[in-house]
């Protein structure tokens, strides 16, 4: 298994690095107005019965800046695992520092007045910062993912928001364990599929895992997006990824794209559920946004659209019948069929110190005098068979060298 945290940084970067420009400009009605998923996808319908209160989401990406206006006492605990950041995780690190705090306002901004800011999607959650960053002289960045996906469980988060990828279809087995480690705590994972335009044409981890929520992402005609969205088997449903604003550190307003953004927006549905439905496990809350998501594509699920776009209001308000089973598939069923040639089988007992199994010793049966007269099959093996070989190829020898002494002979009468 490869490890690199260029897997990981390659992604988280580029889906901002084409698509952020600055909108400082901007007043903040004017940035409230662009955030026009908040009519089109259900979510203001589904305001009228949550806005997330009570739920935790924890946002594993570059630090989440809590002294910005719309983040202003949304963000309630934090951690760095990368080594290089603040130990409450929230002073960005990497080369792209606005990106965790952009993420974190999709999810939960709160504006700067009514009507006014950025607004994520559950207004009233809190959020969790586990700051990563990668480079020479950061902590290995698998192990960042395993550690932050542990932390966040253990701070009480309920769902986790991961816009980043390792860019490949598989991961280290460090994540199987911190992974199920958060799916048998109740916790719902939404990751990113990745972006096209940076690259990654197919769906990476985590992404890839089981049980994890993948978003993909469309443009404002809910049309799969070419640069900012890629495609996979593993899709659950697919968000607004194009011409998306948040806001950064300093209070600086961006309009950007990726299915970076997209991951956010469903994330916030996610709290909103668990809100409205805090008896619901994961499960029953991953089916809810998956199962009213609005059909899309030429099947269902559709490698581009997963089961369709997702629906705020209908994942929030709509009648489900309960599932038994995550339909984004189960990750311990996947260790247990797939990690078996990983892991060493458990052997029999030595008998003896060099774990060689000892040669039976025929014992003949009383029954049958003869019996110890007839070669066994242990018997032809350790003795006949050696015997046989020596005589065949002796008796040859021998026969040779008669005849070798023979014709010396008749040479030397001849003479």
């Amino acid at each position: 298994m490869r490890r690199s945290g260029g897997f990981v940084v390659a992604i988280v970067l580029g889906a901002l690095v084409a698509a952020v420009v600055p909108a400082s400009a901007a007043t903040a009605d004017q940035v409230r107005d662009a955030e026009y998923w908040l009519a089109d996808y259900g979510v203001q319908r589904a305001w009228q019965t949550t806005r997330g209160a009570g739920t935790t989401v924890a946002v594993i990406d570059t630090g989440v800046d809590s002294s910005v206006r719309e983040l202003q006492g949304v963000v309630v605990g934090g951690t760095d695992v990368s080594g290089l950041g603040s130990a409450d995780g929230q002073t960005p690190v990497g080369d792209d520092p606005n990106h965790g705090t952009l993420v974190g306002s999709m999810v939960a901004g709160r504006g700067t007045g009514p009507g006014d800011g950025v607004i994520g999607v559950a207004p009233e959650a809190d959020l969790l910062s586990v700051s990563v960053g990668f480079g020479s002289s950061a902590v290995d960045s698998d192990d960042q993912i395993a550690r932050a996906v542990r932390w966040s469980v253990d701070a009480g988060a309920d769902v986790i928001n991961m816009s980043l990828t390792r860019n490949t279809l598989d991961w280290p087995t460090s994540w199987d364990d911190a992974f199920l480690y958060a799916m048998e705590h109740d916790v719902v994972v939404v990751a990113a599929a990745g972006n096209r335009g940076s690259g990654t044409t197919e769906v990476g981890a985590p992404a890839t895992m089981p049980g994890v929520l993948t978003v993909a992402g469309v443009d404002r005609q809910g049309t799969a997006s070419f640069d900012a969205s890629s495609q996979g088997i593993t899709i659950g449903v697919a968000a607004p990824s194009e011409d998306l604003v948040g806001v950064g550190p300093g209070d600086v307003h961006y309009s950007w794209s990726g299915t970076s953004g997209a991951t956010p927006l469903v994330a916030g549905i996610v709290a909103l559920v668990r809100s409205a439905h805090p008896e619901l496990g994961a499960a029953d809350v991953i089916n809810r946004v998956v199962s009213t998501a609005t059909p899309k594509g030429s099947s269902t699920p559709d490698p581009l659209y997963g089961y369709g776009l997702v629906d705020a209001a209908a994942a929030v308000n709509a009648s489900v019948p309960a599932v038994a089973a995550n339909p984004m598939g189960d990750l311990a069923e996947w260790i247990r069929v797939h990690r078996r040639a990983d892991v060493p089988a458990p052997s029999a007992p030595a008998t003896n110190p060099t774990d060689e199994a000892p040669v039976p010793t025929p014992v003949p049966d009383p029954g049958q005098p003869l019996a110890v007269l007839l070669p066994t099959v242990e018997t032809m093996r350790s003795t006949g068979i050696p015997l046989i070989v020596f005589t065949v190829f002796g008796g040859a020898a021998v026969l040779v060298a008669v005849g070798a002494v023979r014709q010396f002979r008749r040479a030397r009468r001849s003479g």
